[in-house]
């Protein structure tokens, strides 16, 4: 067969349209905006499930029974712990910024993991389980070395999001706090073929094991056009300062052409499914915290940006989850 030309080849940048694989796990219909884990919708997990039972529906398929939670739980519990070599990761770079670290510290995991080179399905369903339990701990860790503190040890009788913030603060959440939080990882469990997951994928294919490809998909996820979205939105918040001042602050950001943090999507052709979950949680974490402008401003900002959702540019989960972290004194 003769080599194509190049004008018999066609580019797809960002992979945009291309199909590589089929999937059971997640479904998105972004012109709907419509997603699903498993058959089930995003919005039947985020008001009537929690983390452990969406992840449990993620690793197996189905939803777990009482017995089958129960143990899973157990699961989770038990690998709360770090090694001592990662908290020597996490000293030795405190400095630098959050995502690099927990890269850095997710590979370290992966050098004192006994079963790191076992590619058995079984194994990497136990390193994955382990996983989930010690990201947010590694997370949580950093948080306090870099401002001089001491990492707080897992409360066992705290579910996974009420242990998170936890062990960021070393005081017990509020119910609506850790809920809100609980909420948030199931909003961002799963998301299809997105870039750190893609990323991922590509490392795995390698025959790489499996903190390499979650470390691969963490280094994606640092982007600014990724994970970073979060971030950011709460950086412009910030610069906007107070709810008068963002329809002036959009017009000449529009104006120029430059973007709105938060708002848009690769995917989703309308509002993002996760967000209107977010937008509650966030006026009552607010208020909660005693600081309601930051969710007047985001309010005034969406507000604002009406007149470009019929362009398609509507808000999506990250433009919520920034301040979320930030009311938690996650500032990045």
């Amino acid at each position: 067969m003769a080599d194509a030309t190049d004008e018999q080849i066609q580019i797809h940048r960002g992979l945009n349209g291309v199909y590589f694989d089929r999937s059971d796990v997640c479904f998105i219909d972004g012109r709907l905006g419509e997603l699903r884990y498993r058959g089930y919708s995003i919005h039947d997990l985020a008001e009537r499930s929690t983390f452990e039972e969406t992840a449990y529906l993620l690793f197996y398929g189905d939803l777990p029974t009482s017995d089958e939670r129960a143990k899973f739980d157990r699961e989770l519990r038990d690998a709360r712990v770090l090694p001592a070599s990662a908290l020597d990761v996490i000293r030795a770079v405190k400095d630098a910024h959050p995502m690099e670290v927990l890269r850095t510290a997710v590979s370290a995991l992966g050098a004192s993991d006994p079963e790191v080179d076992d590619k058995s399905a079984e194994a990497n369903l136990r390193k994955a389980i382990r996983l989930t339990s010690q990201v947010p701990m590694l997370v949580a860790a950093h948080h306090r070395i870099r401002q001089g503190l001491e990492p707080v040890s897992p409360d066992p009788s705290l579910g996974h999001a009420a242990n998170f913030l936890w062990m960021v603060k070393g005081e017990r959440p509020s119910e609506d706090a850790a809920a809100l939080m609980d909420m948030d990882f199931i909003l961002h469990a799963e998301h299809g073929a997105n870039a750190s997951s893609f990323t991922a994928r590509v490392v795995a294919g390698t025959d790489a094991n499996l903190h390499a490809a979650v470390t691969s998909a963490v280094a994606a996820l640092s982007g600014p056009s990724h994970g970073g979205a979060a971030e950011n939105v709460m950086k412009m918040a910030m610069e906007i300062a107070a709810p008068e001042r963002a329809a002036e602050w959009v017009k000449s950001k529009r104006a120029n052409r430059e973007p709105i943090m938060g708002f848009g999507h690769r995917v989703y052709r309308t509002e993002d499914p996760r967000a209107r979950h977010m937008r509650e949680g966030v006026r009552r974490l607010s208020r909660e915290m005693g600081q309601p402008k930051w969710y007047a401003i985001l309010e005034a900002v969406v507000e604002s940006m009406k007149p470009y959702a019929r362009l398609g540019v509507n808000v999506n989960v990250d433009f919520y989850a920034g301040v979320v972290y930030y009311l938690h004194g996650i500032p990045d």
